[in-house]
């Protein structure tokens, strides 16, 4: 079974450290700043075996030329010669094995263009796992930055339609903003109401709030909800109503969370 570990870099990335019991071996996940990465290697004297990386942005990949002197890690990332370091670059429906463990490459474009996430869809021991960079957040989803509103939407139904059961790791702390949004946009949703509890409580500890469960996700995230009628009732009041489809009240809901 993966043991996952969450390693804070920036004021709210997280950097995923993936390592399996009786091995040193590791792997991380969108290393923005090696430093982080480089203490917990040598905290707990590990090899870093391999890199997955999502996208090209610099808080995702800042730290791979520091990572690759130090290591020579495997990098696998997307096919984007922009990124200095990858070794192995992928596209959709490439499988990548991970200290033994198989994940499925998922084109998700829409934050940027090159976007991929790597799905794992589990075992006896272990629930599906997504590292889905910043595609999907807890309670919330990335700005559409290089892709267009119907990319990001198809990109989260494909994510959406994954088990319930998957646990999905993101790359950023942002879910308190995420939910404020998300009552904005869906007050009366018991769920929804009773998430934003646990997550105060939660960093009022000073815990991350993630990895979420999908199901979570689909039960109170407003950009997985698109067909619910509440939802569209609040672009309504909000005047922001422009079309009927899901994918329109996707770009409608992307539009005012980015001036919320």
């Amino acid at each position: 079974m993966l043991a996952i570990e969450a390693v804070p870099a920036f004021s709210d990335n997280y950097i995923w450290l993936l390592r399996d019991s009786g091995s040193r071996r590791c792997f991380v996940v969108d290393p923005g700043d090696a430093a982080p990465v480089l203490a917990v290697l040598a905290r707990d004297q590990l090899e870093l075996a391999g890199v997955l990386i999502t996208h090209h942005h610099f808080d995702h990949v800042g730290g791979l030329p520091d990572l690759v002197a130090h290591s020579d890690p495997v990098v696998y990332g997307p096919r984007n010669p922009a990124i200095a370091g990858i070794t192995r670059p992928l596209q959709a429906g490439a499988r990548v094995t991970v200290l033994d463990h198989e994940f499925t490459v998922m084109a998700v474009p829409g934050h940027t263009l090159d976007h991929i996430a790597y799905y794992h869809a589990g075992s006896d021991r272990q629930p599906p796992l997504l590292f889905c960079g910043d595609t999907l957040f807890a309670g919330g989803c990335g700005r559409i930055f290089e892709g267009t509103a119907p990319q990001m939407y198809a990109s989260l139904a494909a994510l959406a339609a994954l088990p319930g059961a998957t646990r999905v790791y993101c790359a950023h702390e942002y879910t308190q903003a995420n939910l404020r949004f998300a009552r904005a946009a869906e007050p009366d949703n018991e769920d929804l109401i009773r998430r934003e509890a646990e997550v105060a409580a939660t960093r009022e500890r000073g815990a991350p709030t993630v990895p979420s469960e999908l199901a979570q996700e689909r039960a109170t995230n407003p950009f997985l909800r698109c067909e619910e009628p509440a939802l569209v009732a609040a672009l309504r009041r909000q005047g922001k109503w422009h079309g009927e489809k899901p994918a329109e009240v996707f770009a409608a809901l992307r539009s005012w969370k980015d001036e919320f």
